[in-house]
């Protein structure tokens, strides 16, 4: 299990996790960014998705008012698993209601322990990108989502109201340079 780069290598199994989403109705709040992908586009010019994806790392091809943002997807045994986002830089709505790291898991793979691995798995590019606190936000009625983040060591800090669904978000915080100077002191 790794997280890499957006990469063609894993077109078939991304553009079949697409079509989970697409029809996935168990989901409370379903992921808008892949509902609005195109599978047939996709099979079409996969390669220019993926590039278009690994060049918002550089702040290049953002709708206006987006960060920066570094996404890799999970991939286990050659298949995509999930995706994982990290934002370089707070907003004033990613301080509320966002946060810095966006992660989800294609429908079929949830309840696996995906959710807690691709986080753990993030926490060290957090890292490199030289982040030393993340802020992580979930649903407050997303009990999956607030146990991943509190088992990756995330403190809930508050839970505030988000006007644009009505429903509270919780704000976790994970400090990075603790967390590993934790690890690095527990296995040395």
């Amino acid at each position: 299990m790794e997280l890499v780069e957006p990469s063609v290598q894993y077109k078939d199994s991304f553009i079949a996790a697409v079509k989970e989403y697409q029809t996935d109705t168990e989901s409370a709040s379903p992921n808008e960014k892949y509902r609005g992908l195109s599978a047939t586009e996709l099979e079409k010019d996969f390669e220019s998705f993926a590039q278009s994806e690994r060049s918002h790392s550089r702040g290049e091809n953002l709708p206006d008012g987006f960060m920066p943002e570094t996404t890799y997807w999970l991939i286990d045994g050659g298949e995509f698993i999930g995706r994982i986002s990290i934002r370089h830089k707070l907003t004033e709505r990613l301080l509320q209601v966002g946060g810095l790291i966006g992660y989800d898991i294609r429908p079929t793979q949830r309840k696996h322990g995906y959710g807690s691995r691709i986080l753990a798995l993030a926490l060290p590019k957090v890292k490199e990108l030289g982040l030393l606190r993340v802020l992580l936000t979930c649903d407050a009625s997303n009990v999956a989502s607030r146990k991943i983040i509190e088992k990756n060591g995330g403190v809930l800090e508050n839970q505030v109201p988000n006007p644009e669904t009505g429903e509270d978000k919780l704000r976790y915080w994970i400090d990075i340079h603790s967390l590993f100077r934790l690890t690095y002191c527990k296995f040395s």
